[in-house]
């Protein structure tokens, strides 16, 4: 058992240096932190995979810091309205957010009230969803060279159900980098898309993994690929597109914490600490794979360079695919 969480540890450190006056050494805004309950922003409705690990993590958080976690839902405008909430935060560690790609998505294609190059301090990459290119039991192929050949002799026939966002993005990608052109039809939900291709009146769908498994295990649906650069380990016999010649096709819908710019580094620091040694427990590990999702954990250095090439990503497949900017 640790009696003194790493992150009181490290801000214990970086206060007793600058008492003494060590050079370099930077006292965060309250050396005791934290002295009240945090607030963790979801930006999305109760229910989906940003809110269970936001859940999980506050529940963790509470126990080692000693003292509240609070998750509070602010859904609306593809996390847009909770987004400004956590950015007009008083950088002092006391607003936390669990963001997803959106944050690099929306940019793309709507006018937003924050520069998302500079208005937030990432603590952690969390991780990533599966997804997995499935197309349904009547259309005549089994891999995704068939789809490509049958999309080529039939160019904007083939149907790409969509949900809209994250879904919308990673249907624009794959016609992008494929080279072919599908018809993306946008339906108001995830579920009612995949029940259409089930059913046949449309040809395929990039979809998270756990609402598919268990049509891809039943035959309902076909698996053809996973559209993340890694295979998932509920699917581990299905390839990724990358490695079926889809180069560079990657899709995950990743989670990460973030808080406003401007939060001292020694509470960032000591935030991410935690988070990587709850991250690395394999009872958590066993919990994310279960969601269909991948532990990717990366720090507030190395977001600081995904975020800028993320966001030109997604900008440029936004302006191929002729998506309207709102």
């Amino acid at each position: 058992m640790r009696f003194v969480s790493a992150a009181r540890l490290i801000l214990a450190i970086v206060a007793a240096c600058a008492a003494h006056g060590v050079q370099g050494a930077a006292a965060p805004t309250e050396a005791n932190y934290p002295i009240k309950p945090i607030r963790l922003i979801v930006p999305f409705a109760p229910g989906g995979t940003n809110d269970i690990l936001a859940r999980m993590i506050s529940t963790h958080l509470t126990e080692i810091l000693g003292k509240t976690v609070i998750v509070d839902n602010r859904a609306g405008a593809e996390g847009i309205i909770g987004t400004e909430i956590a950015v007009k935060a008083t950088p002092d560690g006391y607003t936390l957010i669990v963001l997803s790609a959106a944050y690099v998505m929306n940019p793309a294609v709507r006018k937003l009230p924050y520069d998302p190059l500079k208005a937030l301090e990432f603590i952690a990459k969390i991780g990533a969803s599966f997804l997995v290119l499935s197309v349904g039991p009547l259309l005549p192929v089994n891999s995704v060279k068939d789809l490509l050949a049958t999309a080529k002799r039939r160019p904007g026939e083939i149907v790409l159900a969509s949900s809209g966002g994250f879904m919308h993005f990673a249907s624009a990608l794959f016609q992008s980098l494929s080279k072919e052109k599908f018809n993306i039809v946008l339906y108001k939900g995830a579920f009612p898309a995949m029940i259409d291709v089930i059913g046949g009146q449309v040809h395929a769908i990039i979809i998270p993994i756990v609402p598919s498994l268990p049509h891809l295990r039943s035959g309902k649906l076909k698996g053809l690929a996973m559209g993340t650069l890694r295979r998932s380990p509920l699917l581990p016999e299905l390839p990724t597109l990358d490695e079926l010649g889809i180069s560079g096709y990657d899709a995950a819908n990743w989670y990460a914490i973030a808080t406003a710019a401007g939060t001292p580094p020694a509470i960032v620091k000591s935030l991410h600490t935690e988070i990587e040694i709850y991250l690395r427990q394999p009872e958590t590990q066993k919990r994310i794979t279960a969601m269909g999702a991948d532990i990717d954990i990366k720090t507030p250095d190395e977001m600081r360079q995904i975020i800028p090439a993320e966001i030109a990503k997604w900008t440029k497949v936004a302006i191929a695919a002729g998506m309207p900017r709102e």
